[in-house]
């Protein structure tokens, strides 16, 4: 994969496809492949799509100190641009989402659309106790952290649906994904603490779709409310299942990305 200097850190991106811009930016703990893969499969044949690894994640190498938003813009805007991008479709998820967010509001000009999933504008008490507890729990025990996540990022639906094996399954799957990863899920999880977006918001000019999950949790809709209200002609579907869509139910979370993209492209 390609890699980029970026302050003083090498920025690792996925690259593929062809066609416009279409740019993806990961949540908490995941990778640009992890946190992606569905949606790249579905678009790749029609757009070309630059995936960051972001400070803690995957292959990305930096100087180790506290992650900050406008730092995760500029990985994201220099991956875009080493990538050969001038103009692009953006996405994120989560952290991504907040750092989509602030990028579009700090280059407005650069952004043709933005989808942005379970995201916010500013870290409330509940929110920052919840993240909190993440990186006690996985500087100590990276297991119980994943079994935490199981019944916090999840829907309802899926929830019920789940047999005593698929929660241990599922909890095995997660702490294998975080091995070795603990200090950059720890780093990136302050990074979520400190988020302050709210000046950026009115900035953004690209049209917005905010997706927001009806059981999520982990940042609750009425995150997602605030940011339609702080954007402008920002438009707002809430969607069945959990913070964790992307993982819980991909179909439906590439589904409502694609037809977001597919009605915007339709209209260039």
């Amino acid at each position: 994969m390609p890699v980029v200097t970026v302050g003083s850190g090498t920025v690792n991106y996925l690259v593929t496809g062809t066609g416009p811009g279409l740019v993806l930016v990961h949540g908490t703990g995941a990778t640009g492949e992890t946190n992606w893969a569905p949606l790249i499969e579905a678009v790749a044949d029609r757009f070309t799509v630059v995936a960051p690894d972001l400070s803690g994640s995957g292959a990305t190498v930096d100087g180790g100190g506290p992650i900050h938003v406008e730092d995760l813009v500029a990985q994201v805007l220099g991956a875009a641009g080493h990538a050969g991008l001038e103009r692009f479709h953006l996405v994120g998820h989560s952290l991504g989402a907040v750092v989509a967010l602030a990028a579009a509001g700090t280059r407005p000009e650069k952004v043709l659309s933005l989808t942005a999933h379970a995201g916010w504008a500013r870290t409330d008490p509940w929110m920052a106790f919840q993240m909190d507890l993440w990186i006690r729990l996985v500087r100590t025990d990276r297991e119980l952290l994943a079994r935490l996540l199981q019944f916090t990022a999840m829907g309802d639906a899926t929830l019920r649906a789940r047999s005593a094996e698929e929660f241990e399954q599922a909890a095995t799957a997660f702490t294998a994904m975080l091995g070795g990863a603990e200090d950059g899920f720890a780093r990136q999880a302050h990074a979520d603490i400190a988020v302050d977006i709210t000046e950026l918001l009115p900035r953004v000019t690209a049209p917005t779709l905010i997706v927001s999950s009806a059981d999520d949790r982990i940042v609750p809709p009425h995150h997602q409310r605030a940011l339609a209200r702080l954007i402008p002609h920002a438009e707002l579907v809430t969607v069945p299942g959990g913070h964790g869509l992307p993982f819980e139910d991909p179909a439906a979370f590439t589904a409502v990305i694609t037809d977001h993209l597919d009605r915007v492209t339709a209209t260039v």
